[in-house]
């Protein structure tokens, strides 16, 4: 498992304040800011802060804010009063962009491709794009014996349907004449069999008789053999074919010929019934949806590009070894509409060709992640809820508590205030368990209680394996609780995008071997990103400190990260623990931290703050520092709100003020507002600092 440090942040759907701007506001505007905010008249929410001012939001106005009653615009009484829609694309939530782009591509045949986090319904538009496809377009596609090369089967292409009908005429057909065969063979030997019994060869008769019934059965043509095979039916097909071709190998991607272990004595299977279609004939005149393309081999997705380009694509055996890959048939239609999926790395390592003839004949779609909270994205997830219990059909219809404590959740997995989560796969799996709850208690509906208990039970694998990975470092005293150390900081992270962690990140200085051979080492299985991280905080230092740590090796060690560790939210820990052990000034133990740090000292925000400050609350620490801009993303649980503090901050120095203890801590911190020059005041300024301030003459 890969601690991941730095999740994405969505800036498709909104901007993020720019640390800069806010530090270069003074306390004054500040101050001003806060006192003029004031509550909406329905209480749910804040009114928008002028430009460049920092918001000041009291825990009292953020408990208002997740207290409040969820408004839908309308009352029902549970989920069955709720009218669900038919088409699988007016049941897709909050991509509206991808809808319109999918039902322009079904009208003009245009390829897809769809680009985006796992669960934001790429299947399911790949799904009502077949809706969308006319029914009468359909076809049967039929291989025959091809008498004069009986390795190269020929193909027909008939209307849908009308393929059943042609097979069964055949069989019948054949039945016929291997009946009237068979009877007049049979009439044979027992004219055989008599006239040997009255020249008194009987036993000779009867061998005669079975020789002959042999070789007829071994020489004679076969009436089976020419009976067709259907390698295609949309016999009493709803809708255009949809075919789910993600991981497929070649021989199911592409058709295959099976191998026939009795290729002579009469035993053999003839090469025409042995052919096996593709999905890329199967999805003739539908949908092909391939989710992680780039997983498929560049021969395969070669091959792929073939079959759009011309769209008929013939069938051979894919093993060299089986005798099928003497069969090749004529080529067999295949024009169907390619919908590709895929993260954003799918892109990048996809066949280049391929990509560009999707996107030269096609469209390519970024699915959203979140949507806007509002009352009219409320009352599509009111719908969401309604469309999963009829899906499912197993668990009892969700009565509007039910529904609110949903859309709670899906405010807090959304991971920004003022969005609604679009990963609604995940969100669906709630809903189910909560479903699965009620229906073991016999209970007629699902209430919020039995949402509140699936939260409780349908915890990730990540979650579980974050509980435990607390509870054991608790025992072994990983991280420390409580008092002060030098050079160790408590630090967050992330654990498969839902569940946090608390990282103990431990620093040492030591002197050099030489003065021109000063180094920063860093254990724990650091990835590209972390290691970058490390080597911007080690600017930090240099300029901040004034301390020439190019005479001395600074050890940085991320304790007990045996998977290793990915991102740059620890870039705000690394450097208080790195200051610390410079300066000798102790750490806060009961606080906890994380953000991204830029080179001249800003705080800059990071992923995962809500499950990051709900990991530190729960491994039983005090304070947590975030990033100023995180501080409208936190949405924790009620049940942790009085057991932590938090701290939102804008820079480095306000992170030293609530981190660092004793009486050096003024002098480093001052020393750091003078080189960064920020512009405002550390909350409970001691008399101390203040006295430092005039004498270091700092000035905006």
């Amino acid at each position: 498992m890969v601690y991941n440090n730095n999740q994405n942040i969505d800036e498709s759907s909104g901007k993020m304040d720019d640390p800069a701007q806010n530090m270069g506001e003074s306390i004054q505007d500040v101050d001003k800011s806060a006192a003029n905010q004031k509550r909406d008249e329905s209480g749910r929410g804040m009114t928008e802060p002028e430009p460049n001012q920092i918001k000041a939001a009291s825990e009292s106005d953020q408990d208002m804010d997740e207290d409040e009653d969820i408004d839908i615009g309308f009352h029902f009484e549970d989920t069955s009063n709720i009218d669900v829609p038919k088409l699988l694309i007016d049941q897709v939530l909050g991509q509206e962009h991808a809808v319109e782009v999918v039902k322009k591509a079904a009208s003009q045949r245009r390829h897809i491709m769809m680009i985006g986090t796992p669960g934001t319904g790429k299947s399911l538009l790949a799904k009502a794009m077949a809706e969308l496809l006319p029914k009468e377009e359909l076809k049967d596609i039929l291989v025959y014996p091809n008498m004069e090369d009986l390795n190269n089967p020929k193909i027909r292409e008939v209307p849908a349907g009308k393929g059943r009908e042609i097979v069964m005429a055949h069989k019948m057909e054949a039945r016929k004449k291997a009946q009237a065969r068979n009877m007049l063979m049979m009439l044979f030997v027992v004219g055989i069999i008599i006239y040997s019994y009255f020249v008194a060869q009987l036993l000779w008769g009867i061998i005669a008789g079975i020789m002959i019934l042999m070789l007829t059965r071994q020489f004679l043509p076969k009436e089976e053999m020419m009976i067709p095979k259907m390698a295609v039916s949309n016999y009493d097909k709803e809708h255009a074919p949809y075919i789910d071709a993600t991981g497929a190998h070649a021989g199911a991607l592409l058709g295959d010929v099976r191998h026939d272990p009795f290729q002579s004595g009469g035993l053999e299977t003839p090469a025409h019934d042995r052919v096996e279609a593709g999905d890329i004939h199967k999805a003739h005149k539908g949908v092909l949806f391939i989710d992680e393309i780039n997983t498929l081999r560049l021969e395969s997705q070669q091959s792929l590009l073939t079959a759009l380009q011309e769209k008929e694509y013939p069938i051979t055996g894919q093993s060299e070894r089986s005798s099928g890959a003497l069969v090749k048939t004529e080529p067999v239609p295949c024009d169907f509409i390619m919908v590709s999926a895929g993260n954003l790395d799918a892109v990048q390592k996809m066949h280049p060709a391929l990509r560009s003839r999707i996107k030269g004949y096609g469209y390519e779609v970024y699915m959203r992640d979140s949507m806007e909270d509002t009352p009219e994205n409320r009352r599509k997830l009111v719908r969401f809820v309604a469309q999963e219990v009829v899906r499912d059909g197993h668990i009892p219809h969700f009565d509007e508590g039910a529904v609110k404590e949903v859309i709670r959740e899906a405010r807090r997995r959304a991971g920004r205030k003022g969005h609604l989560t679009l990963k609604l796969r995940d969100l669906g799996g709630l809903v189910r368990v909560a479903g699965d709850i009620a229906h073991s208690e016999g209970a007629p509906l699902t209430t919020a209680e039995h949402v509140l208990a699936a939260k409780r039970i349908a915890r990730s694998i990540e979650q579980q394996l974050a509980d435990s990975y607390l509870e054991q470092r608790k025992d072994y005293e990983s991280f420390l609780r409580k008092g002060s150390a030098v050079g160790r900081v408590n630090g967050l992270a992330v654990m498969g995008g839902d569940s946090g962690i608390v990282l103990p990140i431990v620093s040492e200085v030591t002197p050099a071997i030489s003065g021109a051979e000063g180094r920063i080492i860093a254990t724990g299985k650091l990835k590209t990103i972390a290691k970058e991280a490390v080597q911007n905080v080690s600017a930090v230092i240099k300029n901040m400190t004034g301390t020439d740590i190019s005479r001395h090796d600074v050890h940085i060690q991320f304790v007990g990260t045996y998977e290793g560790v990915e991102g740059d939210s620890a870039s705000v820990s690394i450097a208080t623990a790195v200051i610390s052990a410079i300066e000798k000034i102790p750490v806060d133990q009961t606080v906890a931290m994380t953000g991204s740090l830029s080179v001249r000292g800003d705080v800059l925000p990071v992923g995962g703050v809500t499950y990051k400050i709900e990991a530190a609350a729960q491994a039983g620490l005090k304070k947590v520092i975030i990033p100023k801009a995180n501080e409208a993303d936190v949405l924790i649980e009620k049940s942790y709100r009085e057991k932590i503090q938090i701290i939102p901050v804008s820079s480095i120095a306000e992170v030293m003020e609530h981190s660092l203890v004793g009486p050096k801590k003024n002098s480093i911190i001052e020393k750091l507002r003078c080189i960064t020059r920020l512009s405002f005041d550390i909350p409970e300024v001691s008399p101390a600092t203040v006295q430092a301030k005039n004498l270091f003459g700092c000035r905006n």
